[in-house]
């Protein structure tokens, strides 16, 4: 069973590689903007979406304002932008947002926004991998209907893949964020040049009629048509989700580093804010339709839309417009849109397990999240945002819209303190600084910040109030729930720190006064007698032989047996009334501690090594129990005594050979494949 699992896992992830095998390339501008705009890039994918989606409540009229509110999200992405260009310049070495707002505002601020961007992390896994299998059936019409199992296989396609090693750098991954972008400029100049000259036409869900909900008759007047439009907007804003992955990763620019990364966020913006206009104006221009339900929001000549009709996203409409005498571009433009989701999901697999690595050394998480696996990836990391997102997947069926109601609060909820962190930085440094030239500097940064500070904050309180009660109350709760479980493992290893450090050093290196072994006697075979020896060979103060006599019966024989092998050594035989083995024992041990409680009593515990996994059930059972409690007993320290039977001979014969080619030389010690070595 173990050979067949380790067959298994070497197929999916690969054999293991050496800890000096790794390699951290420093990218150049070209390649660093689609290896960290692939997620803001792939926003583009989705908020005109939503835009639409939340505007068509209120019927078409309500589509005029779309490119109104388009041009509001791109002034807070620029505004974003111009803000993290000060905070690349400020932290070299990155960390983003945690390492701000730990940094400037206190280790409570710093939880905070780590909670915010690990739930961010993975609603842009699930956000993106849903978005993926919708783009996906627009192409292939037969996974209409599969999309939440297609996004799943996707989860588990990425969680394989980064598991492996595959790095978000690699070629692959640069030329199809440039294809992408090709396919949106392709699709800006070609439709810009049809709406110019008059020969653009109209989508195919343009003959539709579009239904108002209840409420909204009148279009978009008084409270409620200002309420939703705040919606849309809020809808709109996770175009800048991604944005701040720059912050975090400016070590693997090339040198001049900060330079190069504020470059690269100047050209994310622009592009971002291009793409997203081109999309919402060739929308309104040919007719598009995007409504939550077609069935009960869309008419055609007065009656119902036609059975098994399948609303396309977006840009497949635009696309499928534009394109329409050259059917391959569509295809191109889809494709491109369906991939570059992945790699935004991709850019969850790499943002979590790397910050989730920062907490664990810091010690917010479990130390295991720290941990490279076999192929040198932070395994642990991946595969849980792989579950939590598989699991989010599964729950809103991969529906993007019921997704990005959760999506947005976290985005905001770290963007806003960490230019708040930024302002304070900015403070101090001016406080400090000498020449005049320098306090300029710092006065503009901070002024640039203090701006986005107040938009993200204005845009966070609108985020709560329009969409609390839409679904964020999720993000809103497991957030909390992560500070708090952060919180408390922070303080539980604080606590343990202090329990374990060292007061008096006289006193550690102490030796006790006596040591006392106990071996303890179920049967006189070879194990007992090799424990006995073991124990023997450590020249303790006291040596004793002790069995449990659970069976009147099987008591005489061991004691016995005893004898006749003229053990020099008595037995002592512990009485059992209600046919325990381990409440003796442990009642035992304890007496020696009372008499002697400077003493140290070490009990040997001969144990099978078996070969298979059916045989542990059917052996060192009472050994693990009585191991379990005495663990839990000071002053005790329990010596398991190994006996191999021959079903183990072929396990320790696979584990001599190792994999082809290895030499017994060769093996890694323990411990040191899972760390890479």
């Amino acid at each position: 069973m173990p050979g067949l699992v380790d067959a298994v896992k070497r197929v999916l992830v690969g054999r293991p590689v050496r800890s000096d095998s790794v390699e951290r390339p420093l990218l150049p501008k070209r390649r660093a903007l689609p290896v960290f705009a692939s997620d803001a890039l792939s926003s583009v994918a989705y908020a005109p979406d939503e835009i639409l989606l939340m505007l068509s409540i209120a019927g078409l009229a309500s589509y005029a304002l779309s490119p109104w509110v388009g041009l509001a999200v791109v002034v807070v992405l620029l505004t974003v932008v111009a803000s993290y260009r000060q905070t690349v310049r400020a932290y070299p070495d990155g960390g983003g947002d945690y390492a701000v707002a730990t940094a400037n505002l206190g280790a409570r601020a710093g939880v905070t926004v780590a909670s915010a961007l690990l739930v961010d992390y993975v609603l842009t896994v699930a956000v993106s991998v849903s978005s993926a299998s919708q783009y996906l059936a627009t192409v292939l019409p037969g996974a209409r209907g599969h999309e939440a199992s297609v996004a799943v296989g996707f989860v588990v396609l990425l969680m394989l893949l980064n598991l492996r090693g595959v790095r978000e750098s690699g070629r692959a991954f640069v030329v199809a964020v440039y294809v992408f972008m090709a396919g949106m400029g392709a699709t800006a100049v070609v439709g810009g040049v049809q709406w110019l000259t008059g020969r653009l036409g109209q989508a195919a869900s343009a003959s539709f009629e579009m239904t108002a909900e209840p409420g909204y008759e009148q279009g978009l007047v008084g409270i409620a048509g200002a309420f939703l439009v705040l919606r849309a907007f809020t809808s709109g804003a996770v175009a800048l989700t991604g944005v701040e992955a720059i912050a975090t990763g400016v070590p693997a620019f090339r040198a001049p580093r900060s330079r190069n990364a504020a470059t690269t966020l100047l050209l994310l913006g622009a592009i971002s804010a291009f793409m997203m206009l081109t999309v919402l104006a060739l929308a309104r221009a040919t007719g598009v339709r995007f409504v939550d339900d077609p069935a009960t929001q869309l008419r055609l000549d007065g009656g119902p839309v036609p059975e098994g009709y399948a609303q396309d996203p977006v840009i497949g409409q635009v696309a499928a417009t534009v394109f329409a005498g050259f059917p391959v571009m569509f295809y191109v433009v889809t494709g491109a849109t369906a991939l570059i989701l992945l790699l935004a999901a991709n850019s969850g697999f790499n943002g979590f397990p790397a910050l989730g690595s920062i907490l664990a050394r810091d010690g917010y998480l479990p130390r295991q999240l720290h941990t490279r696996g076999d192929r040198l990836a932070l395994s642990n990391g991946i595969i849980t945002v792989a579950v939590a997102a598989g699991l989010l997947v599964w729950l809103f069926d991969a529906q993007v819209t019921r997704l990005i109601q959760l999506y947005i609060v976290g985005v905001f909820v770290s963007f806003t303190l960490g230019q708040l962190g930024m302002v304070r930085h900015w403070s101090e440094r001016l406080g400090s600084a000498a020449r005049s030239r320098d306090r300029s500097r710092y006065q503009r940064s901070r002024a640039i910040n203090a701006f986005g500070f107040a938009l993200s904050a204005v845009v966070l309180v609108t985020v709560l109030a329009t969409k609390t009660l839409q679904g964020a109350w999720i993000t809103i709760a497991l957030m909390a729930l992560l500070f708090a479980v952060m919180r408390g493992i922070r303080r539980h290893y604080d606590e343990v720190a202090t329990e374990l450090a060292v007061d008096d050093v006289a006193a550690a290196r102490a030796l006790p006064s006596r040591v006392h072994a106990v071996v303890l006697v179920s049967k006189v075979h070879r194990p007992t007698l090799r424990a006995l020896a073991y124990a023997r060979a450590t020249r303790p103060s006291t040596l004793q032989a002790v069995t449990v006599a659970v069976d009147p019966d099987d008591a005489a024989r061991v004691r016995r047996e005893w004898e006749e092998m003229e053990v020099p050594l008595p037995l002592t035989v512990l009485d059992s009334p209600f046919r325990e083995v381990t409440r003796p024992v442990l009642e035992f041990v304890r007496s020696i501690r009372r008499d002697s409680p400077r003493d140290v009593v070490v009990v040997y515990i001969p144990e099978y090594v078996v070969g298979h996994w059916w045989e542990q059930l059917l052996h060192n059972q009472s050994a693990l129990r009585l191991k379990s409690r005495l663990l839990f007993t000071p002053g005790v320290v329990v010596a398991s005594v190994p006996w191999q039977l021959a079903s183990s001979k072929d396990t320790s014969r696979t584990l001599a050979v190792g994999e082809p080619g290895q030499q017994p030389g060769d093996l890694p010690g323990p411990g040191q494949e899972r760390r890479g070595r």
